[in-house]
């Protein structure tokens, strides 16, 4: 298809559907750093800067791809819903579908979403939809089918055409096949700037990768190595983890601070989940009818679920599409990580003995073990 990526960040979506023999003739994005990864990264693609300034959609365009703006959805964010300042850009997209009658959309967002001020930014959406004629289907998709990220987010599907969207999104289906993980053995990836409230904790993964911040200041997991390090992870690493190549984002130091990269690769979209949704556009399934089930008269809504024009149904499914084989985290890794610092590493330490959290037998012990190793050069020093 001849498709338009919205809000194309570096591009994960768009490098995915190109991947699956997509083909993209626009792409928009307002923030200088993305801008010069897309131009580095798609060459001879126009990239158009404000999404609210684009007046229609090139002649031709089959779909429309825009993994919008999720500040205002994600927990960690301002929670202010669809109608924030910047998520509530997604309405730019039904403006502009409005005007060239799109065959295909496809949306992704942070999972939250569903959750978020009792599902109104999803009734918001699905009712947008449904007003112009829409059949639509969505689904919790995790990177961790594809890489050794665990990454939850809503893919939203959306047609004009006969193809049931269903049969795209709703189809493939696998079980998260059983591991047995230990501290000696597998790599486990942490967020250490929390301890109390919650831990982003992953085995042989890392745990979401984040955004960080748009003026520079990073928030990589920790990884606590089968050896007893921890580390967090090199930059080109975490672009790895988003299916990238190591340096995929390296054009953006040409406006911004190196740092910054983390802000790109944790907003970004897992290029191989838009590989395999890619490649379902190009070649539908068969959905099966039998996973339909009532849709909830709660307000709630499902992880996944489909309308077909007349009904919405809930869909009995798991967030795994599939499981590609990938080698264990700590060999996955091709970049020495940066030691945890005394300060990181004794901080999370000491919010995890105030709080009530739970952890596997041996890790803050390894943990402060660490920590004794970084402190050590500095009571030499001192001596």
């Amino acid at each position: 298809m001849r498709t338009v990526g919205l809000f194309a960040g570096i591009g994960g979506l768009e490098a995915g559907f190109a991947a699956a023999g997509h083909e993209t003739q626009l792409l928009c994005e307002i923030w200088e750093p993305a801008r010069a990864v897309l131009t580095d990264r798609f060459p001879g693609v126009d990239v158009w800067r404000d999404v609210v300034d684009l007046p229609d959609l090139p002649s031709g365009t089959e779909a429309l791809v825009a993994g919008f703006p999720c500040q205002d959805l994600s927990q960690a964010g301002l929670t202010a819903g669809v109608v924030g300042r910047r998520s509530g850009l997604v309405e730019n997209v039904f403006r502009l579908i409005d005007r060239s009658r799109t065959p295909w959309v496809v949306l992704e967002n942070v999972s939250f979403m569903l959750q978020l001020d009792k599902g109104r930014a999803m009734r918001t959406l699905v009712e947008a939809f449904e007003e112009r004629g829409y059949r639509w289907a969505y689904r919790i998709v995790n990177s961790l089918a594809f890489l050794p990220q665990r990454r939850e987010r809503v893919l939203m599907v959306a047609t004009l055409t006969d193809v049931d969207p269903a049969s795209v999104l709703c189809v493939d289906d696998v079980a998260q096949p059983d591991a047995t993980t230990s501290l000696e053995t597998h790599a486990h990836g942490f967020y250490w700037t929390e301890g109390i409230r919650g831990l982003g904790w992953a085995r042989d993964a890392v745990p979401t990768l984040k955004n960080g911040s748009t003026v520079g200041i990073a928030s990589p997991p920790a990884i606590m190595l089968p050896d007893g390090r921890v580390v967090t992870p090199d930059i080109r690493d975490a672009e790895r983890l988003q299916g990238m190549e190591g340096d995929w984002t390296k054009a953006a130091e040409r406006v911004g601070r190196a740092s910054v990269r983390w802000a790109l690769v944790g907003n970004a979209v897992t290029r191989p989940v838009a590989a395999w949704l890619g490649e379902r556009l190009a070649s539908a399934g068969s959905y099966d009818a039998t996973r339909d089930r009532p849709f909830s008269k709660d307000g709630r809504w499902p992880k996944a679920a489909r309308f077909d024009g007349e009904r919405r149904s809930k869909v009995e499914i798991g967030p795994f599409p599939v499981w590609r084989d990938r080698p264990p985290l700590a060999e996955f890794l091709h970049y020495e990580g940066k030691p945890l610092s005394v300060r990181a590493t004794s901080g999370f330490l000491s919010r995890t003995e105030r709080g009530t959290l739970r952890f596997v037998p041996g890790f803050r012990e390894r943990l402060r073990e660490h920590l004794a190793r970084m402190e050590r050069p500095f009571a030499i020093a001192a001596e």
